[in-house]
């Protein structure tokens, strides 16, 4: 087909392909022979997704994958220094390069490059002929440098994550339309590539001065135009260096290929060339997908060993793996004998509910290579009939649980064995309620935590779709819902061997794909230090939980509502009439309708919205809607609370147990779940009062080590503000002396209420607030509130500069840092509207409470060998807070040894400019101690 219009081009980033596929599989995949494939196992495994994905009408007509051909370019001859910086490739990457360059072939589809000039030259050259020629082209890349050619029928597609960038997307990014994505580079650098830039100029600048002046010519012929010194400066002196960059950075459109875009159709497979290819590279799986989809027959490839055969990318479909039902002894020894042959094992077991504490074991699964795992049932029961299970009976073909447990202790509690979950914590406690001290343990659940934070959620089932591309065995149809669900032991042990045996299996194959990039990814040191370690302090600190007096609670609940009473009497006679101050929709009716407040906005089913971000609002307007949130208040604190607790309270042991979330929030935060002991409201009195609750046994007391203003001094040191360090430096109160600024109060009239206030302003601002939202928390007018905003950042002028430089970092990067190195992804940063006002806060947000968590991680992680050997348990971390309980004639001893681990948590990793401080307090409960 000659190519005109109608003919739609892909043009395929070759390099972006195999760096991919080298990043998602192990390094250790090699073929029989020793040669590693890993990278070319993957590269094959995304061409065949692509053919696959690209049949249907808008199937391209014309296609080709395009490389580049050597390091040296004419661009190191303008600039010896261009992408002198980038790091030397992988040695057993460097033999598979030439091996993607046969696959192409073998695929049949077109396979270009050019001596002295880079892939996207090519592609630039490509994608202009074709958009001349009246046809489409689409580029499969995510390379920034390409979006220069996006426009007049040009796009791209990020196939990671299967999005178009198209003129709109190209203008998000740079600030500019494509045409002039050229000039902002050249100005603002890249030092990927090593491209100098402006100093000083980063990409926001740039588009600003381009929007402005049109082009770079005219900008740098203008350069004395520019009324900040500095950046007029630099345009003057760095002309030379910057009209340089510009050529670094502008593609060639012109590069002399010898091949025309006819000689680019699409191609079918040749099965004589491609199934003997994927033969010699020893790929069963994919060589036998072909050949299904050829009709023909698929190749004989040797069953010899693939190196680390258990790490390579041709493991078995899930649908052809073996599932092994272990119900003796000898059977159980052949595995824990391949245990120790391999030194690692993907462990996973099931229970009757999702309480350790409560929760009994039912069985154990395990996995020493994909495709092959095995199931050792404990305590299924016998079914009587279709519904019925007899009480004590046990369904045949288990193994007695004492003889199981007493094998596998032995090879759980072995060093030199790791044992692998997802959320290894369950498992973990699990077993040590069944005397085994599993360590040491590795947890795909964290690795992914590690290096994928804020792209997507870390569960088993989305993390197989997302990286196996496979969709685990759902667990309703096995244990149904509602009133009819069963737990686990009801579950026929031969559906329980397929289930439990894919989830290990799952895991193995998610463990293999992701340790190997931790390095990668540049945050081995973060799960190493701070996620890998933290799993048995957690454990061991929930196994302890705090001890609850029930009474109190009770005794709580019945003031909360007589409180609750006083304030619905109120609140009718502020409306005039009673009503259901429980019901949003008689509340609307009240506000809207009869009181005329304004901002009345009905949802679907024709009810007022009535929600606390309208109340809040309006109670700037009228006394009923902050009446109505004092009730909702306390309404929760007794639901959530008061009453709740008292059901969360173990019946062996008196305490409350909570489970502590690791990979929860993005920034590293710890979440307190089933019951939440984070969210006890301490604003309030009746807030303060439920952690009365909370006390000591006898003979103990419970002290708290609590940082002071920890996030305020990261902020001091992180934004370089001269003005916060001395004032910590001298020991003030951060929050009284913003009081005092902000509301003209001297610093000896100070009130509580007062420094709340300033405590909202100082946190809210540097989360990039609005003047909407803080007068929504003070219950101010939002003028009043915007004008605390501003004077703020006139007497902290280098916090908007922070603000500015972490926005433009987060933009660049997709993804921001704190002190010790934990990436938090941004990957709405370049959207529009109301997600990148929300991605722009979080971006703000996450560095200085990510080093927040991170120090408070790292005191917890060296805590227990700081207070061993003393009469104490660390039982609760609370943000900034960590509780213990301990012996009366300790307390001394434990706070002094705590407090030094706790200020001393940054180093030596970090060294803050600011020292941190621990405030200390003891009482016989919670609220004497806090």
């Amino acid at each position: 087909m000659k190519f005109g219009k109608g003919c739609h081009l892909h043009l395929i980033d070759g390099s972006a392909f195999i760096f991919r596929a080298y990043h998602a599989l192990p390094p250790l995949t090699r073929r029989s022979d020793g040669l590693p494939i890993g990278a070319v196992a993957g590269f094959c495994n995304m061409l065949h997704r692509y053919v696959t994905d690209n049949s249907g009408p808008d199937a391209p007509t014309h296609a080709a994958v395009i490389f580049d051909k050597g390091s040296h370019t004419f661009r190191n001859d303008l600039y010896d220094l261009y992408k002198a910086n980038r790091d030397a490739m992988p040695e057993d990457l460097r033999p598979q390069i030439p091996l993607t360059r046969t696959a192409t072939e073998a695929f049949n589809i077109a396979c270009e490059e050019l001596e002295g000039f880079e892939a996207d030259d090519i592609i630039a050259t490509l994608a202009c002929q074709a958009r001349e020629l009246g046809g489409r082209v689409t580029i499969i890349s995510s390379d920034k440098d390409l979006m220069q050619l996006v426009g007049g029928g040009v796009e791209m597609l990020d196939a990671m994550k299967n999005t178009v960038i198209d003129v709109e997307g190209v203008e998000a990014r740079f600030g500019v339309s494509p045409e002039r994505v050229v000039d902002v580079q050249a100005l603002a650098g890249d030092s990927v590539d090593n491209v100098p830039g402006a100093p000083g100029i980063g990409v926001k600048t740039a588009a600003l001065l381009i929007n402005e002046y049109g082009d770079l010519e005219t900008l740098l012929d203008r350069a004395e135009e520019i009324k900040q010194p500095k950046r007029r400066q630099t345009l003057i002196e760095m002309r030379a260096q910057i009209e340089l960059s510009k050529k670094l950075v502008q593609l060639d459109c012109n590069t002399p290929v010898d091949f025309t875009l006819d000689d680019l159709e699409v191609r079918e497979y040749d099965p004589d060339v491609l199934l003997p290819f994927l033969a010699e590279m020893e790929f069963r799986t994919l060589s036998r997908r072909i050949a299904e989809h050829l009709n023909v027959e698929p190749p004989v490839i040797s069953d010899a060993p693939i190196g680390d055969d258990s790490a390579t990318p041709d493991a078995p479909d899930f649908d052809q793996a073996t599932h092994d039902h272990i119900s003796d002894a000898a059977g159980l020894q052949t595995w824990i004998d391949l245990i120790h042959h391999r030194g690692y094992v993907a462990v996973d077991t099931e229970t009757t509910g999702l309480d350790e504490m409560t929760a009994d074991l039912v069985g154990i699964s395990l996995c020493v290579e994909p495709g092959h795992a095995c199931y050792i049932p404990l305590r299924h029961k016998a079914s009587a009939g279709s519904d019925l299970f007899a009480s004590d009976e046990l369904a045949e073909g288990q193994m007695p649980v004492d003889e199981a447990l007493a094998m596998l202790k032995p090879v759980f509690e072995d060093p030199a064995v790791i044992k692998i979950g997802q959320n290894m914590k369950f498992d973990a406690k699990i077993l040590a309620r069944n005397g085994i001290n599993v360590a040491p343990i590795d947890d795909t659940m964290l690795l992914s935590y590690a290096m994928h934070a804020g792209l997507h959620g870390h569960g088993m089932d989305a993390l197989s779709e997302r990286y196996l591309g496979h969709t685990p065995i759902p667990i309703k149809p096995l244990l149904g819902s509602g009133k009819s669900a069963i737990t686990f032991d009801k579950v026929p042990v031969a559906d329980a061997v397929r289930y439990a045996s894919e989830d290990a299996d799952i895991t193995l194959r998610l463990w293999q794909a992701f340790k190997p990039n931790l390095h990668r990814a540049q945050v081995t040191t973060v799960y190493e230090t701070l996620e890998r370690p933290l799993v048995p302090v957690l454990a061991q600190m929930e196994m302890h939980g705090i001890k609850v007096d029930r009474d109190t609670l009770s005794r709580m609940s019945s003031a909360f509502a007589q409180k609750m009473a006083a304030l619905e009497a109120e609140i009718h006679e502020l409306a005039g009439e009673t009503f259901n101050v429980g019901s949003p929709k008689q509340l609307g009716e009240i506000l809207f309708d009869k009181l005329s407040l304004p901002g009345g906005k009905r949802g679907k089913a024709g009810a007022y919205t009535t929600s606390v971000t309208v109340l809040e609002e309006l109670a700037t307007e009228h006394d009923l809607p902050g009446r109505v949130l004092d009730w909702r208040a306390l309404s929760k604190l007794k639901s959530t609370y008061t009453d709740a607790l008292q059901t969360h309270i173990n019946p062996e042991t008196g305490r409350v147990h909570t489970s502590y979330s690791i990979a929860g929030a993005n920034t590293g935060r710890l979440a307190s779940t089933d019951p939440n002991l984070q969210n006890i409201p301490v604003r309030s009195e009746e807030g303060r009062r439920i952690r009365e609750a909370f006390i000591a046994a006898p003979g103990n007391v419970l002290v708290s080590l609590d940082y002071s203003q920890i996030e305020l001094r990261i902020l001091a040191h992180m934004a370089d503000i001269d003005e916060l360090k001395q004032a910590f430096a001298d020991g003030l109160d951060i929050h009284a002396l913003t009081a005092s600024e902000m509301f003209n109060v001297p610093m000896d009239e100070m009130t509580p209420d007062i420094r709340r206030q300033a405590k909202a302003i100082n946190f809210g601002v540097i989360y990039g607030i609005s003047g909407f939202g803080l007068a929504r928390n003070l219950r101010i007018p939002r003028a009043e509130a915007q004008g605390f905003i501003d004077r703020y950042f006139e007497r902290f002028p280098g916090i908007r500069a922070y603000m500015d430089k972490t926005k433009a970092f987060a933009k660049e990067h997709e993804f921001v840092q704190t002190l010790f190195g934990r990436k938090i992804h941004t990957p709405e940063i370049n959207a529009k509207g109301p997600r990148a006002a929300f991605a722009y806060r979080a971006a703000i947000n996450a560095p200085i409470q990510g080093t927040a968590a991170d120090v408070i991680r790292r005191a917890m992680i060296r805590m227990p060998d700081a207070i061993e050997g003393l009469p104490a348990k660390m039982l609760l971390q609370v943000h900034d807070e960590l509780l213990f309980e301990v012996a009366e004639d300790a307390v001394d001893e434990v706070v002094a040894r705590a407090r030094d681990v706790m200020e001393s948590a940054p180093d030596p990793a970090v060294h803050l400019d600011v020292k941190l401080t621990v405030e200390a307090g003891q009482g016989p409960n919670w609220a004497a101690a806090h």
